[in-house]
């Protein structure tokens, strides 16, 4: 369609724009930075009528001048529910058009994914690899996977020239198109990419109004408000007398389209002018034709963009009518050609003629397109819309429709899935014949509610399908009672959860019947997320291992739950028994037999990786996640994502950790679970934090903290410590070591696992043996390194082989200032212990800690290049770009040639020097010559964030100017 590639199709009127002085001096900056900075997001905010898409029109106009690409979609008051709609409408065309040129840019296997999404790049192959398609993946996480292949495709289609995606009306926009656009303002594509959205503030989801202040520095917002009383009479020009053109102004408050409907009426009394918008549209439409209004009224039903043959059977008059009456229609300026459709000149003109018709008419009509649509075999996604406002209650078919359309979209939009589902249940009778679809159908929407990020109305779903159920139907009774408890915890609700589940055992005859083991397993997890290990273990001690009446599967997940009470109470042989025999069981165990006990299975892989148990654990967090994924346990698959990126993380696959946090972040998000997000930003932070990347290691540690849930539970602690082992490793020991302290209850009673209870002996130790030796404040420091190491060797658990060597290197920590020789003869035997325990990155730091300590004994210096340049290897492997820039800003100082020479490229860069990319920025500027001003007015920043980033850059350059850092640069 020409208007979609070349421009809106209903930009308004081509006169000049009158007035906007200020909104097109933003608009053209929002566009010179697209073309110098990179991605930037546009908000235009205005009341209906106002002119945000004349604006956008002008926008439009200046990114074709400026060689961008135009790409234009718009979302729909009446079609909402429509997955991705706007952005369907901004791209479709264009992919359809130049398909084996994007294809080949993408990939096949990611056009393959895009295309469950844009018809446009339908090519019959499934993604490449390990990517499963959309509908393979039902844990609502295929749309994150979904939105970064969007993101990538907008970079592509950028490419060097520039692309302006502009989507109009996001305020009727769905979910998944609102999901997308949270997505990539803290995603941005690559390349010069210019977004621009406009909303109606009063009608837009809070979500809408945050998204430009959520792109941060690369956000703008522009507010389009009524036009002045000296532009109005700009507007309506020298033929309108000064008197009616303040009318005119006072009627419509300055309103450009009110105006503009108000001055088509010019022979109607001053008096007699209609009071809204509205009213002056329906006098507009009375002057129409009868055949012409009809036809209106059929396109109105019909979709916001229509094909006149659509519209001819919707209004039940033959094709030859209904071009007369669409020649009228875009006469009169109703509608406007769009290709070889049409679409309304204004979405309130498309309300007032939708109105202008009966309802028991717009209702035959929504059913005449649906039969049509029907006769042609259109899919049911598409038929479903119009089989919504038609069908009538017992309408089985219109039940199958919806139900198919449902299941069609659940994977990439599960809100739009759930409204289907819930559609198709009013229209279902609730009899006997029907009782166990609707129950099935229940069970299916409280799924999709909860994985649309609607956990509460998914709860509510599961709660009122348990009161539907049969008191004696102990078996589903005891699984929706399950389902129910899960969502609560999702919801931070534990004691709600737990009630649910005690009160539903105490209705059973036989409270240690086969059905009633999945709710005592569910009480043994609510124990232990709350740091109950011994009510948890009280539980499971009263459970047998297996059963005959046993279902397959729960054996397993029985045996899933017993290392970690174990663990938490120091029966580390028991723990690690319990383990080999659930690896056991789960190995042996078929994929459908884990399906359901997925939560269980959940803590034995948490478990391995606690007890240091790398490989199993990593076998095990793969093979329950792609369980997840395929059965749609979203709520699950986060976790696990967050227990592996914890676990890739001890074992020093730092890039693999930060990927895998990032999905768990993200599917967190999208399931818009505080706990789940907790989780994820846990690892995250740590993840980032030993990459190198200070700022987002403490931005996720700070917003998991923010998130104020969990209060008194391991998880919500565990965050507190990450948060401070970041602000220690960004150099801000004093701020990290209270976090530290503060998250591990100052060793009174922690509530974070053993294993992170040592590793913050060696932190604190670490951060105290960091500071100054030559004060009092230093001694006392020193005295506490040495505490805290002492601590640690009590911590220390011998038949754990992954945890030994913290007490080592904290002990070197606490030598370091007074005892050289010691310290590196400790820091060294930590090295070996932690490779052995499979601790690369920490066996790096424990070799880079001896490298430094040999440097203060005599003779030293030839051992302290071979631990320095086997801690820099080891860096270089894991990716913890800051340890290694600092690892071989020691070795030069030793005359050890390192690395290359300068690069260009600003991600190498900033790795030589162990800098963040927006730290290599500030750096590069302030070695120009700019002033903190005016390094914060070039990167969008305030003064107070520069001088933050400065201090963390002097501490990483080891330098105390401005004239160091320029130095360093050039080093």
């Amino acid at each position: 369609m020409d208007g979609r590639t070349a421009g809106p199709v209903v930009m308004g009127s081509s006169a000049p724009l009158v007035g906007r002085r200020d909104a097109l001096t933003a608009l053209r900056g929002a566009m010179a930075a697209s073309r110098r900075d990179g991605f930037q997001f546009l908000a235009l905010a205005g009341e209906p009528g106002a002119g945000k898409t004349r604006l956008l029109g002008e926008l439009a106009a200046m990114a074709g001048e400026d060689g961008f690409t135009p790409l234009w979609g718009r979302a729909a008051e009446y079609e909402q529910m429509l997955p991705y709609s706007a952005l369907v409408d901004a791209f479709d065309d264009h992919l359809d058009a130049r398909r084996e040129e994007v294809v080949e840019t993408v990939g096949s296997g990611q056009a393959a994914l895009l295309s469950g999404v844009f018809p446009g790049l339908a090519t019959g192959e499934s993604p490449a690899g390990d990517e499963p398609a959309l509908a393979d993946d039902r844990s609502g996480l295929a749309r994150y996977r979904l939105y970064r292949a969007v993101r990538h495709l907008v970079g592509a289609l950028a490419g060097s020239t520039g692309l302006l995606l502009v989507l109009d009306d996001v305020h009727w926009a769905d979910d998944g198109t609102l999901e997308f656009l949270d997505h990539v303002v803290r995603h941005p594509p690559a390349g010069p990419v210019l977004m621009a959205v406009a909303y109606r503030p009063a009608q837009a989801a809070p979500r809408v109004a945050r998204l430009a202040a959520a792109a941060g520095p690369r956000g703008h917002e522009v507010v389009v408000g009524p036009l002045s009383a000296a532009e109005v009479r700009q507007f309506l020009g020298p033929d309108v007398s000064r008197g009616r053109g303040m009318a005119l102004y006072e009627a419509s408050g300055g309103n450009p389209f009110y105006l503009e409907a108000l001055a088509r009426m010019g022979g109607t009394d001053v008096a007699e002018l209609p009071p809204t918008v509205l009213a002056a549209l329906q006098v507009e439409l009375g002057d129409l034709s009868a055949g012409a209004l009809l036809v209106a009224q059929a396109a109105a039903v019909a979709a916001d963009e229509f094909e006149p043959a659509i519209a001819a059977v919707a209004a039940e008059v033959p094709p030859a009518a209904t071009l007369a009456a669409l020649d009228e229609l875009v006469e009169r300026d109703i509608v406007r050609s769009a290709g070889g459709r049409f679409r309304f000149r204004h979405p309130l003109v498309r309300r007032a003629v939708y109105e202008s018709a009966a309802a028991g008419w717009r209702l035959g009509a929504h059913a005449r397109i649906a039969a049509h649509l029907a006769e042609l075999g259109a899919p049911a996604t598409v038929q479903a819309h119009h089989v919504e406002h038609s069908g009538s209650f017992g309408d089985q078919r219109a039940v199958e429709v919806l139900v198919a359309a449902a299941r069609a979209v659940t994977a990439h939009a599960p809100a739009t899935s759930a409204h289907w589902l819930q559609a198709a249940l009013r229209l279902m009778p609730d009899d006997a014949v029907s009782r166990e679809d609707r129950l099935a159908l229940m069970l299916e929407l409280s799924w999709a509610q909860g994985i649309s990020g609607r956990l509460a109305e998914g709860r509510d779903t599961a709660r009122e399908l348990l009161r539907m159920l049969p008191e004696d139907d102990y078996p589903r009774r005891g699984r929706a009672a399950r389902v129910c408890a899960l969502m609560e915890r999702q919801l931070d609700r534990p004691q709600e959860a737990r009630a649910l589940l005690l009160d539903e055992l105490s209705r059973m005859p036989n409270p240690r019947a086969a059905a009633a083991v999945p709710m005592r397993m569910r009480l043994v997890a609510e124990s232990m997320m709350r740091v109950d290990f011994r009510a948890a273990q009280a539980v499971l001690d009263l459970m047998p291992d297996n059963a005959d009446d046993w279902e397959p599967g729960l054996a397993v997940a029985v045996a899933a739950l017993r290392p970690m009470p174990a663990l938490a109470a120091r029966r580390t042989d028991d723990a690690l028994r319990y383990a080999e025999i659930a690896g056991k069981l789960l190995a042996d165990a078929p994929d459908e037999h884990l399906s359901e006990w997925l939560d269980a299975i959940a803590w034995l892989c948490w478990a391995e990786s606690y007890l240091g148990r790398y490989g199993e654990a990593l076998r095990h967090f793969d093979r329950a996640a792609a369980v997840a994924r395929s059965t749609g346990q979203t709520y699950i698959l986060t976790n696990l994502l967050a227990g592996r990126a914890k676990t890739l993380v001890a074992t020093g696959r730092l890039a693999e950790a930060r990927a895998t946090a990032e999905e768990s972040v993200e599917g967190a998000r999208l399931l818009d679970s505080g706990q789940q997000l907790v989780f994820a930003l846990t690892q995250l932070c740590l993840a980032e934090s030993w990459s190198g990347d200070d700022e987002a290691a403490v931005r996720a540690g700070e917003e998991a903290v923010r998130c104020g849930v969990g209060a008194g539970e391991t998880w919500e602690a565990t965050a507190r410590y990450a948060r401070g082992q970041a602000l220690v490793n960004a150099g801000r020991l004093a701020d990290g070591v209270e976090a530290v302290l503060d998250a591990c209850d100052h060793f009174e009673s922690p509530r974070v696992d053993p294993g992170t209870l040592l590793q913050a002996c060696e932190t604190l130790a670490y951060a105290d043996a960091s500071r100054e030796t030559n004060t009092e404040a230093g001694t006392e420091a020193s005295a506490r390194a040495a505490q805290w190491a002492a601590l640690a060797v009590r911590l220390e658990e011998p038949r754990l082989p992954a945890y030994c060597g913290f007490a080592a290197l904290a002990r070197a920590h606490a030598l370091s200032g007074q005892d050289p020789s010691a310290a590196a003869e400790a820091a060294e035997e930590a090295a070996r212990l932690l490779a052995a325990g499979q601790r690369r990155l920490d066996a790096g730091r424990a070799l880079l800690t001896a490298g430094l300590a040999r440097l203060g004994t005599t003779g030293g210096r030839g051992r302290a290049r071979e631990n320095l340049r086997a801690a820099a290897d080891v860096f270089d492997s894991c990716g913890a770009r800051a340890l290694k820039a600092r690892t071989e800003r020691e070795l030069r100082r030793l005359g050890v040639r390192v690395g290359g020479g300068a690069t260009t490229a600003a991600g190498g860069e900033a790795a030589r020097l162990g800098l963040s990319p927006r730290e290599l920025e500030v750096a590069l500027l302030v070695a120009e010559g700019l002033t903190n001003q005016q390094v914060a007015e070039r990167l969008f920043l305030s003064v107070r964030t520069v001088e933050t980033h400065l201090s963390r850059i002097f501490t990483k350059l080891e330098v105390t100017s401005r004239v160091g850092v320029a130095t360093a640069l050039t080093r």
